[in-house]
């Protein structure tokens, strides 16, 4: 025991002791920051792969769709051609009007005036068939048959027209039902750190149990975000594909964010609060317009079973009494 007090008082120890520890400080020291690893610059490289590999699959869907417009062969395209339709039929709102009902590509385009052409002749040959079978049992007048065919005919340019319109209408009350959810998850996306294109890749692939129709939106932005020289062009997309004012506001306000530097979050929560309001206000404006629907059904059904019932027994009272 007195050897080990010895050895650890000898000054030459003490000395060599000090020397090791500082050499080893030393050398820790210097060998920290190689050893340390570098997570910032693991974060950045993983943003920016998950960013390259969006932009992968957003091409190859681009490649997709563009080989899809490129095969527009048949009858229908080649009739459309060989008779230039899309000149004598010229309609400049059918391109935007297809794309609102989710019809892409060049073939709806060409079965839409290839429809515009057939139709008019077709309803306007069954309506004069149905005048020849039917129309001397029905009691009508010779004067009135060329009113007829003229009205199926036209019926039959103006149909599709009108099937559109109605499949424009029904896909966007299918995406303005989901889209405050919506918004609202774009709105956790955001504040938890996540990029708007990830965001959007996300809510997409969340929101597609609810609605097809928003998940189809959503995925089209983010690729038109990868591909489009300008972010700005697919927040304009979005808004005229969609058509609808609250999806209009919110491309707004992300193009405004993106060019002035506005913290997103704060503009996306209020664009979500205004939205949860528009459909609040929609399911007001349908609920009170019911009583009006109501009214005819009552005055036809309602009231003649319940003058029935009050003046039966009255009635028959009466007649009893006569007798």
């Amino acid at each position: 025991m007195a050897n080990i007090v010895q050895t650890l008082a000898d000054p030459a120890n003490i000395a060599a002791a000090v020397v090791a520890g500082a050499a080893f400080l030393a050398v820790m020291t210097a060998a920290t920051p190689l050893l340390s690893s570098d997570k910032l610059g693991s974060r950045l490289k993983a943003v920016a792969e998950r960013r390259e590999e969006l932009r992968r699959k957003s091409r190859q869907n681009l490649e997709k769709v563009r080989s899809l417009r490129n095969e527009d062969k048949g009858f229908v395209s080649d009739t459309v051609k060989k008779l230039n339709l899309q000149q004598l039929l010229n309609d400049p709102n059918v391109q935007l009007k297809l794309m609102q009902a989710g019809l892409r590509g060049r073939t709806p385009v060409s079965i839409f005036y290839f429809c515009r052409l057939t139709l008019p002749f077709v309803f306007g040959v069954g309506a004069f068939i149905w005048i020849e079978m039917m129309g001397a049992k029905a009691g009508m007048l010779a004067n009135m048959k060329p009113a007829v065919v003229l009205f199926g005919a036209a019926l039959g340019f103006y149909g599709p027209t009108l099937y559109v319109n109605n499949l424009v209408q029904k896909r966007r009350d299918k995406i303005m039902k989901s889209f405050p959810d919506a918004l609202d998850m774009l709105l956790i996306c955001v504040e938890s750190g996540m990029s708007i294109e990830l965001a959007l890749h996300r809510v997409g692939s969340e929101i597609g149990a609810a609605s097809v129709e928003m998940a189809e939106e959503m995925a089209l932005t983010t690729a038109e975000l990868s591909y489009l020289p300008e972010r700005r062009m697919a927040y304009e997309n979005l808004a005229r594909r969609t058509d609808h004012p609250g999806v209009k506001a919110v491309a707004m306000a992300l193009t405004q964010a993106e060019k002035y530097g506005t913290p997103l979050g704060s503009a996306l929560r209020v664009m979500a609060k205004e939205n949860r309001e528009l459909r609040i206000a929609a399911a007001e404006k349908k609920a009170a317009a019911l009583p009006p629907k109501l009214t005819v059904p009552m005055i036809v059904f309602f009231l003649p079973v319940l003058f029935a019932v009050i003046m039966g027994p009255a009635m028959i009272q009466i007649s009893a009494m006569m007798k």
